[in-house]
């Protein structure tokens, strides 16, 4: 793809909405969380333990896409964006419009799966 065509700066404005819609998901799942200073019960602190465990769980997964959106961003600068890190190839038009921040092929998504 190239560096300055339409559909580039479309999918830029689509990863970096995305950024902003995770970060935003992740502060108010966070403000969410309620550790109170005193548990009168073992449930309670057992309810915050399960709070903690799934925030992290989420938290873990969000950092991971919000990764590959940087990679993307940064491709995207340098001109780089829309090629297969594994072969080198261009990416499908069917997968960029899916996740834009792949940054494998069709084919080597296939095969990585295997």
């Amino acid at each position: 793809m190239k560096k300055n065509d339409a559909q580039t700066e479309e999918i830029r404005k689509k990863l970096e909405q995305s950024r902003k819609e995770i970060e935003e998901e992740l502060e108010q799942f966070k403000a969410s969380l309620d550790f109170g200073d005193e548990t009168d019960h073992m449930e309670e602190e057992s309810d915050e333990s399960e709070e903690m465990g799934t925030f992290l769980s989420i938290k873990k997964l969000q950092d991971a896409r919000l990764e590959a959106i940087d990679r993307a961003l940064e491709k995207i600068k340098n001109g780089t964006y829309g090629f297969c890190e594994r072969c080198g190839k261009p990416i499908e038009k069917e997968i960029v419009n899916i996740d834009p921040e792949s940054a494998l092929c069709k084919n080597c998504k296939h095969n990585r799966a295997q």
